[in-house]
């Protein structure tokens, strides 16, 4: 089994990262392997709305965002994490995102999701279901833990001393592989849900 987490901090030894190095820890403990990206402090642009990854199975611009969508077919977990700027996700996260799961051509129904967001003091909460649509829309199921994924510090290092934030991180990466492994269980005996084809209407008509 295998998580990807992707970093939307610009901080890479940040507290954010601190946060994923706690699951991490769990999840190579339960036999999960696991990679990082790294996001934040990158140049992504933002999606234009061109239309071409429709053509091309891909996004027009070949950066980051195509390297990543190429390893989302042979993961089981998706962790997306990010500092909170003004209530919200890294732009930079954000602009990743919107590119990634628009333009990523694999299905990812039944991989589990699951979000996870550092602050200094507020914000977390608004962050937290930012992040959560990204799986909602997907066929994603979402992990949760004992309270909302979120730790807190500012400088460097200071979530270290976040005991119960600490403790959310590692009892959601215990909940991430009972899900995906029930989830690989239930695939193997009854196979993914069976999909209608996609009705598409605006509020119009």
């Amino acid at each position: 089994m295998k998580v990807l987490m992707i970093n939307g901090s610009p901080r890479v030894s940040g507290n954010t990262a601190l946060a994923l190095k706690e699951m991490e820890t769990i999840f190579w403990e339960n036999g999960v392997e696991v990679e990082t990206v790294q996001v934040g402090g990158k140049a992504i642009r933002g999606c234009i709305a061109c239309g071409k990854c429709g053509e091309l199975g891909k996004c027009v611009f070949d950066d980051l965002v195509n390297e990543t969508a190429a390893k989302l077919e042979s993961i089981d977990g998706l962790v997306l994490a990010s500092p909170v700027y003004y209530a919200s996700a890294n732009g930079t996260l954000i602009s990743f995102l919107d590119r990634l799961f628009y333009s990523k051509g694999c299905d990812m129904t039944m991989k589990v999701g699951a979000s996870v967001v550092c602050a200094r003091r507020g914000g977390c909460s608004a962050t937290f279901d930012e992040l959560n649509k990204y799986f909602t829309i997907s066929g994603m199921p979402v992990a949760s833990s004992q309270y909302w994924n979120s730790i807190h510090g500012r400088l460097p290092g200071e979530a270290e001393k976040n005991g119960e934030g600490l403790q959310t991180m590692r009892v959601l990466a215990r909940n991430m592989v009972f899900l995906m492994k029930s989830i690989q269980l239930g695939k193997a005996a009854y196979g993914l849900p069976e999909k209608e084809k996609r009705v598409s209407t605006h509020f119009i008509r």
